[in-house]
């Protein structure tokens, strides 16, 4: 799959130098483009397909009292760039009051604009999760977003291929972010470097596009260039009908195309792991990468059980740094906060999921639990269904769109010391503020967590 969509896209290719490839769709927001704009603005240029490029304000703009404005300075001159900017090229924008606004990577899907095939890019890591629709999907730096709004194109070396093959049915409890967080403890923060994933298998097969997302943004953790997995009847039922995806003789053709895009029954790969979904569980990360998490009935391990030096050392200072004691019960643990959001896990479907765990539960008294749907018209959908209000009567903080949390460049961040059930996709130290605590969950653990104070082992909870 990866050598089909990367053939297609290329422009120009010579022995010893990056192959010059074609960009279907590039997706802007606030952080990373004001620079590219200045550049072409320095250089005269303007950019060269307008209409092939789609902007957003998601990382630094407030989840609550947007009526009031923007307070923080830097983000209120960033979204102002880029308001000016958009304008100034005639770039599409969802704004701070379009409906439509919300995590790029969540509306891209959500719109139409991430198909099958494509090759996209966005400044922002997280691209790789475009690739749940069989695109190839990167995240690039800010001269690359430059070079693109100049050029529409991209030097790039292809990657190896890594063949990820998940085959059964995920047991009770068990979600699409234990199944990437289950890949990585197996693989490690580096076992897919330099590599582009192609998750495959039934239990793969068997996931809404949703939790295909889910699994493929977390590619980036494992330490790929990007995560894919193929195109079939589920992908195509999610795009028909959205507001940029083609209908009548068009839509049959782009599906016709679709079809050819999944790797062939002979494709060979560069190296292949393979794993039972019998053995994957709901998981909690102790540590502060992606790599250290271990299953909710488990305990804290000690940096003992590590005979690599490296990852001893690591477990070592994770556990410093996270305050814990080996051995310590992992469903002993008392949170402080939950956060609910990010590109990781806040569509509708995460949304659905946590609040079929309440079930006329209050959040604990101790923890502080904000919802942060993903996108405007996510938070919409979920208001129709009545979802906020369930949370809301539960004691959760119902939030506007935004990252939020998940990085901390708004008003949203862990104070230091405080502990965070997070269904984000980073644990590093000080990724959700300066001395905060990251446990990576999914959903449905994060909102048990809220009620209880503590982490639970979701698959007992009545």
């Amino acid at each position: 799959m990866l050598d089909k969509v990367w053939d297609d896209h290329v422009v120009r290719s010579a022995s010893g130098e990056p192959d010059l490839l074609y960009v279907d769709m590039h997706l802007i927001h606030e952080v990373t483009s004001p620079q590219a704009f200045e550049g072409l603005a320095l250089s005269g240029r303007r950019v060269r397909r307008p209409d092939l490029s789609m902007a957003t304000v998601d990382h630094g703009i407030p989840t609550t009292g947007r009526e009031l404005g923007i307070s923080d300075p830097l983000s209120k001159r960033q979204i102002g760039a880029l308001e000016q900017n958009c304008a100034e090229h005639g770039i599409t924008l969802f704004g701070v009051n379009d409906l439509r606004q919300g995590i790029v990577h969540i509306i891209g899907p959500e719109q139409g604009l991430t198909q099958p095939g494509m090759f996209i890019v966005c400044g922002d890591s997280h691209t790789s999760t475009h690739g749940a629709f069989g695109a190839l999907a990167i995240g690039i730096g800010t001269s690359e977003v430059e070079h693109v709004l100049a050029t529409q194109t991209l030097p790039r070396t292809k990657p190896g291929s890594l063949a990820i093959t998940v085959d059964g049915d995920l047991p009770l409890g068990v979600t699409a972010k234990d199944l990437i967080l289950g890949i990585i403890r197996e693989i490690g923060v580096n076992g897919g470097y330099d590599t582009v994933i192609e998750y495959r298998g039934s239990a793969v097969e068997g996931l809404s596009m949703e939790g295909r997302m889910t699994v493929c943004n977390m590619s980036i953790e494992a330490g790929a260039k990007a995560g894919m997995i193929a195109p079939d009847a589920t992908t195509y039922a999610y795009l028909e009908g959205r507001p940029y995806v083609q209908d009548g003789a068009l839509w049959e053709e782009m599906v016709a195309f679709w079809e050819t895009i999944p790797s062939d029954a002979d494709a060979v790969f560069d190296r292949e792991v393979v794993l039972d979904a019998a053995d994957l569980a709901p998981f909690v990360s102790w540590g502060t990468n992606p790599s250290q998490v271990v299953e909710v009935n488990g305990e804290v391990p000690s940096p003992d059980t590590f005979d690599d030096p490296l990852e001893r050392d690591s477990a070592a200072r994770a556990l410093e740094y996270m305050d814990l004691e080996a051995g310590t019960v992992i469903t002993e643990i008392p949170i402080d906060r939950v956060f609910f959001g990010s590109c990781t896990n806040a569509r509708i479907e995460d949304l659905r999921a946590g609040a079929e765990v309440i079930q006329g539960r209050t959040v604990h008294p101790d923890v502080d639990a904000m919802i942060v749907p993903g996108s405007g018209l996510v938070k919409l959908e979920a208001e129709e269904e009545g979802l906020d209000r369930i949370y809301k009567e539960a004691g959760f903080e119902w939030r506007d769109a935004g990252c939020s949390m998940c990085l901390a460049m708004n008003e949203d961040v862990l104070a230091p010391g405080e502990r965070c059930a997070s269904t984000s996709n980073r644990n590093f130290e000080g990724r959700q503020g300066r001395g905060g605590r990251t446990h990576l969950v999914s959903p449905q653990m994060a909102v048990a967590a809220a009620i209880a104070g503590h982490f639970v082992d979701i698959r007992d909870w009545r």
